[in-house]
């Protein structure tokens, strides 16, 4: 999965473990949700982390929901799902993989 260089170029807040912001392992490295999407820092800069393209997650069977016990991160229009490492978010009738 690749990931787009989308810089978030009017962030002044600095996300950390006390920031508030809900932090969601993502790989290699945390994402900070924050007003329905999340950043990434890189280099001297926070990016918006956001996958390119379709990726469905195949063979997943388990469903998310309110009761599934995974991270529920508000992503947009709709909620991902984290867990090992990565987001879910539903997609006419499977997973993505974000």
């Amino acid at each position: 999965m690749t990931v787009l260089h989308q810089e978030h170029a009017t962030h002044p807040h600095a996300h950390g473990p006390d920031c508030g912001h809900t932090e969601v392992p993502h790989g290699d490295h945390v994402d900070y949700a924050h007003d329905g999407h999340l950043h990434r820092a890189h280099s001297d800069h926070w990016d918006e982390c956001e996958p390119a393209g379709h990726t469905a997650h195949e063979g997943h069977d388990h469903q998310h929901g309110e009761d599934c016990g995974h991270l529920r991160v508000q992503h947009g229009d709709h909620i991902d799902y984290v867990h090992d490492g990565h987001r879910h978010a539903a997609h006419n009738g499977h997973w993505d993989d974000h």
